[in-house]
């Protein structure tokens, strides 16, 4: 199934949407494996835009288009801070993404469209089907988004007994606008476009993740379902296999036309995380990386970490570096652990060459909670994390803690907390130096 260029890159539909927007700076967001074609996709968005200006209006606008070769942080985000430095009025995403909400910038996606045979995937999906008894919900990789209807279609999905057996996720949306309230905007913005189970949003609970959504009818739990997911074995798969982890899960590869059922190597990340987190609770100071600029509600995930390690007697530093490495981190040896504050699809940091353990603030939560225990769930975005430590009776007990690494019980040293609070003012002032330097960077 190949595609021609234009249409993989949508160069209509991205015309069409900044003529209808009246922006005339915009800045395009490549990841490294498809700067090649950058050239390429800008010069046929200047030549749509100029035509459908010419179409439309008597003004003839200019707009100018920024080519963003490298992202601060992860290339699944938005790089708002390298879009503003051009004074641009919008992003235009290329390939993988996140969808996390935006803080300031509104932004455009484009998934980019991968060769399926569509007539493969949906052969070795009844196959799997009739050997298992579970209903089956279809997930995948937003690059095969374009090809989810003619699959619906294949399934028979008008059919109600087809509906009974299969269920399909939904993309959440292709445009973001930023909320004018951070922690609104913490919150995954809405469908574009009517829900196919609209009738029974009041009797169903929604799901959101990598960019997907999809609703299950009342009294229907996740752990019911087969998850087949088809695309390649990415961040976003691997986000999938640690959230529903007592899920089954199956993966169709596109590229080898195979399914795989074995996911030992990814079930055995939850055993690691598990480990960082007992390692966790035995650190003094920890600290906090700032992965991201442009995730909407980062701000008031740092100050969450912030009370909650204040509150559990330890002290805190913020740290902005970009992409952590090993080397980078090397220069903080007094840092027992580290929080990564991120997008969902660049939390999991592998951590084993570092000096010390870079947690999620799932994890964090975990960690310095009094009375917390992990249940299995597992959770990335910012909102769910501050809902659930929110939702926590945190105990007020001060007896001894049994540490594994210790291999005994450990009083916590509240008196650290005092010390905690008289360093707060000296760490508000180091955060209003790092937000007056990212002004001024603006």
């Amino acid at each position: 199934m190949e595609i021609n260029f234009e249409s993989r890159y949508e160069i209509d539909r991205t015309a069409e949407f900044i003529i209808s927007k009246s922006f005339t700076r915009i800045a395009l967001q490549f990841p490294d494996e498809l700067l090649k074609d950058s050239t390429k996709v800008v010069s046929a968005l200047k030549n749509k835009t100029r035509s459908l200006n010419t179409e439309t209006s008597e003004d003839d606008r200019q707009v100018r288009f920024f080519v963003m070769a490298d992202t601060t942080y992860g290339s699944c985000c938005i790089d708002e801070v390298g879009a503003l430095h051009i004074d641009s009025e919008c992003v235009v995403h290329y390939g993988q993404t996140c969808l996390s909400p935006t803080s300031v910038l509104p932004a455009f996606f484009v998934f980019g469209k991968a060769s399926i045979n569509v007539s493969s995937c949906v052969k070795h999906l009844l196959d799997y089907a009739s050997k298992s008894e579970k209903p089956i919900l279809i997930l995948y990789g937003l690059e095969y988004s374009h090809v989810i209807p003619c699959i619906r279609e294949e399934l028979g999905l008008s059919k109600t007994e087809s509906q009974s057996k299969f269920s399909v996720a939904s993309v959440l949306c292709s445009f973001i606008s930023p909320s004018k309230d951070p922690r609104e905007s913490m919150e995954h913005p809405g469908l574009s476009g009517e829900n196919d189970s609209n009738d029974n949003l009041s009797s169903s609970r929604t799901y959101r993740l990598g960019g997907l959504t999809w609703d299950l009818r009342q009294g229907n739990k996740i752990e019911d379902y087969l998850l087949f997911w088809i695309g390649s074995d990415t961040s976003a798969f691997a986000n999938v296999v640690l959230t529903f982890n007592g899920c089954d899960i199956v993966r169709y590869d596109a590229e080898e036309d195979s399914l795989v059922t074995e996911f030992t190597q990814q079930r055995r990340i939850l055993k690691r995380r598990y480990y960082l987190v007992e390692k966790a609770k035995d650190a003094n100071i920890i600290g906090i990386l700032v992965g991201t600029l442009g995730v909407a509600g980062y701000l008031h995930m740092i100050h969450h970490m912030q009370a909650l390690i204040s509150a559990a007697g330890k002290k805190s530093y913020i740290l902005a570096m970009g992409r952590p490495n090993p080397a980078k981190l090397a220069n903080f040896p007094e840092c027992d652990v580290f929080i990564y504050i991120s997008c969902a699809q660049t939390a999991l940091l592998d951590s084993k060459e570092f000096m010390a353990p870079v947690i999620t603030p799932f994890e964090a939560n975990l960690a310095f909670s009094r009375g917390s225990e992990w249940t299995g769930a597992y959770l990335m975005h910012f909102q769910d994390v501050i809902n659930s430590s929110n939702s926590e009776a945190h105990s007020g007990s001060e007896e001894p803690r049994f540490s594994f690494f210790q291999g005994g019980y450990v009083e916590e040293d509240h008196n650290t907390n005092d010390q905690a609070k008289n360093g707060e003012e000296a760490q508000e002032r180091q955060w209003r130096w790092y937000k007056l330097q990212r002004k001024h960077c603006n």
